[in-house]
Parts: C-alpha cells; sequence; structure tokens
C-alpha cells in the first residue's frame, strides 16, 4: 500500500533534518557533541539580542536558534537563549519547553544565567542637576554612581601571534604590542595599575576557554567604583567573505586546517559577541575602555594581504558590533582600523603601529590625560604614518573610538598626587 501524501511530507522532512545533522556533525575535538554550523547561527542570533532589541530582531534571532537546535540537538546555548527570546516575545509555554531541553544539555550560558537583555550598567537619563543624581532611564530608581575617582583598576590584556594551526598565518608583533600596553598600565606615571589586578595571556596561554575564564574574573572583581580595561590583539575573522565585521576572535588554540573547515573555525575560535556581552551584561564598573587591535596583516608590505588563511578574512569589528560593546553607561571603545581595513605591522617600529602611537600618547600625555585626546593623538599618527609609508600601496588605517554616551570620558591612570598601585 503507497504511504498517503502527508506521511511521504513527514519521511521528507525527517529525511532533511537526517542529513542536515549528517552534514553538521558535531566535531569532538572541538567542543564535544556540539555542531560547529549551530554554534555559527547561535553567535548570529546573539548579534541581534540586546537590551534594545526590536521585535523583528528578536524574531530574527529566534529563527535563528530554532534552526541551531535542529542541527544540533545537544546545543545547549541554543535551547537556552531560545527560552530568553521566547519570554521576551511573550510566548511563555515556548519559553518553558525551550528551558526544559536547556536542562538537559547544561551550557556555560545556562549555568551562569547569562541574560545579553539585562545590561550590568544600564544606560542613564540625563542628570538631575539640581540633586546630583543619574536616574536610569525607566526605571524609576537610581544607577550606582561612579565616584570621581575609581576606587580601583582592573586590567585583561591579550596578545595572540603563535597558532597551533600551522595554517593560521602567525604574527610578529601582537604579543609584544600587548606586552608595551600591559607595561604602560602598570607604570606608576601612567596607569598606576596594581600588578595582581592586570592578567595577561599570551600566545600559548591565550586559549578560547582561559580567554573566557578571564573575562569572567574580570565580571567578578570590578565593582561600579572601578576601571575596567580589555585590550585584544590578534587575528579578527568575518564569518565569510561576504561579511563585514570581525563576528570571531581567533586564539591560540583556534582550528581552519589545511582545507579550511567553517565548522572548526566556528567551533574554536572566540565569537566577538562574548567579548561585547561580558562588558555590557556582566561588567558592573561604570568606567571601561576596550582596545581592539583585531584585524592583523601578517605582511603590511605585500597589497592585499587579507587572508588569515585561504578562504578566512582579516575583518575590522563593524559600527554594529562597537555600538553592542557600548552597551550601558560609562562604555569606551577603541577599534585599531576602521570597517574594511587592516591593522598593520612595521618591521621599523616592531610593534603594529595603532598599539605604538598609543603606548606613546600615554607616555608622552601622561595616564591622567583622557582617552579621548590619547585616541586623537593615536589617530593622528596611525592615519598619517600609515598613509605615507605605504602611499605605493594605497593602505590606509584609521582608528575608531565609540563611546556610551557622547559625554563619556576617563583616563586610565589616577589624577597626581593619589595613592600608590592603584589606589586613591
Amino acid at each position: 500500500m503507497n504511504p498517503s501524501p502527508a506521511i511521504r511530507r513527514l519521511a521528507a522532512i525527517a529525511l532533511t533534518l537526517a542529513l542536515a545533522c549528517l552534514f553538521a556533525a558535531p566535531r569532538a575535538q572541538a567542543q564535544g557533541a556540539r555542531c560547529g554550523a549551530g554554534v555559527d547561527l547561535v553567535v548570529q542570533a546573539l548579534e541581534k539580542m540586546s537590551a534594545n532589541s526590536s521585535n523583528d530582531e528578536l524574531g530574527d534571532a529566534n529563527q535563528l536558534l530554532k534552526r541551531a537546535a535542529e542541527l544540533c540537538g545537544e546545543l545547549g546555548d541554543a535551547w537556552y537563549y531560545r527560552s530568553l527570546v521566547e519570554r521576551k516575545l511573550g510566548h511563555a509555554q515556548l519559553a518553558d519547553f525551550a528551558m526544559r531541553q536547556a536542562l538537559k544539555f547544561p551550557s556555560d550560558a545556562s549555568t551562569g544565567q547569562l541574560n545579553p537583555f539585562v545590561l550590568s550598567t544600564p544606560a542613564l537619563a540625563a542628570p538631575d542637576l539640581h540633586a546630583g543624581s543619574r536616574a536610569v532611564a525607566g526605571t524609576g530608581t537610581p544607577a550606582p554612581v561612579a565616584s570621581s575617582h575609581p576606587a580601583d583598576r582592573w586590567a585583561l590584556v591579550i596578545g595572540i601571534g603563535s597558532f597551533t594551526d600551522s595554517h593560521i598565518a602567525p604574527l610578529k608583533y601582537t604579543a609584544s604590542d600587548a606586552q608595551s600596553f600591559q607595561d604602560a598600565l602598570l607604570d606608576p606615571k601612567i596607569g598606576n595599575f596594581k600588578a595582581d589586578h592586570v592578567h595577561s595571556l599570551l600566545n600559548d596561554d591565550a586559549t578560547t576557554k582561559n580567554i573566557k575564564m578571564q573575562l569572567n574574573w574580570l565580571a567578578r572583581s570590578a565593582g561600579p567604583d572601578d576601571i575596567v580595561v580589555v585590550y585584544v590583539a590578534t587575528h579578527g575573522s568575518s564569518r565569510d567573505l561576504d561579511t563585514v565585521g570581525v563576528n570571531y576572535i581567533i586564539t591560540h588554540d583556534t582550528e581552519i586546517g589545511a582545507n579550511i573547515d567553517p565548522d572548526s573555525l566556528y567551533a574554536t575560535a572566540l565569537p566577538m559577541v562574548d567579548i561585547a556581552n561580558a562588558i555590557a551584561t556582566r561588567v558592573k564598573a561604570q568606567r571601561a575602555a576596550i582596545f581592539l587591535d583585531t584585524c592583523y596583516s601578517g605582511n603590511a608590505t605585500v597589497k592585499d594581504t587579507r587572508l588569515i588563511a585561504p578562504g578566512i578574512k582579516n575583518s575590522a569589528p563593524s559600527p554594529q558590533m562597537l555600538d553592542h560593546i557600548k552597551q550601558g553607561t560609562g562604555r569606551m571603545v577603541f577599534a585599531a582600523s576602521g570597517t574594511e581595513q587592516e591593522s598593520l605591522e612595521s618591521d621599523t617600529l616592531q610593534h603594529g603601529f595603532f598599539t605604538y602611537f598609543l603606548v606613546q600618547a600615554l607616555r608622552q600625555q601622561g595616564g591622567a590625560t583622557p582617552l579621548s585626546r590619547i585616541f586623537d593623538y593615536t589617530q593622528q599618527q596611525v592615519s598619517q604614518t600609515v598613509a605615507t609609508q605605504f602611499k605605493q600601496y594605497n593602505l590606509q588605517q584609521n582608528p575608531v573610538m565609540s563611546r556610551s554616551e557622547d559625554s563619556t570620558d576617563f583616563a586610565l591612570g589616577p589624577p597626581p598626587g593619589s595613592s600608590p598601585a592603584g589606589g586613591i
């Protein structure tokens, strides 16, 4: 007896899903039972999930998360974030179902109850000049008010030039850039950070797992009155050659392989949105500076050096990603180059141009100088130097600054005459 049309349709759907799972098979060496393609869909969804997401963005995120769960039913993040989105959309029963599925496959997100819809430092309304208060827009309760001087300073410094995967082009000066920036933070005349408040991950230590652990350390350590600094220097990769903007940070243990396997890239690199969400939703400090030197060319003297490896594009942070990172209050984000540009290294300076002039500005002007002025100098020097030295290749590098409010500004170091070792 021939099966009915309905049964044939169900059989066709089942076969399609089975084939999808087959071709998006989990990479055991990367993230256990997770499917690389599913992981990337979760990342795409997270890029649409924020405190200011529209219903259209939530709907798009929901569809991506549904597809991720179809591709890899054991992907706990897909179920957990879907539960948040469904509840945000007012679908209580679907949210409860997704959460029950998430509990079957625990993930870092569900265990830590991460929520990209809740900011750790909510956006502020216009200040009440008479009362001196800064009320949170829409809440009716005051936000934690940062004191005039920070109680403490915390920093995570990351520099990656060597990679376990030999198919990823090495970088000459990213680790020395990170060390130079760290030295400036520790210098009593500049940052005056306490030594045990600055954690660095260089080369072999800068694995995806270690970076996530150190972001957790920052979130746990810093209070509302503190300053937080994050510095990252490595390759930045867009999802594919047609996508503008950094979606992944290439860590020391990122895998691409000889045949450029996207599943391995998605499953082993660090999504930029993970850093964005850590800063926006978990770091309580009301002053945070993020320096992203994440679009490196390993050979600035060769024209059109836009590949980390064949098929993988170096790419600077997109405006949308910068907006994601700066959510909340007191956030300043500095990118080493503009969209569709690379961050270049100099054999003469033995540094990347951005970090060289950033540290030079801090040393010349001092740590008490507002970061907006530090950036003005850095931007001018980088733009002019790159344009002059690489005129024959028509290479340009124009650093970008983005901040949560137009008035946001602060210095990395304490004012003159303050107590030593980061205290005020």
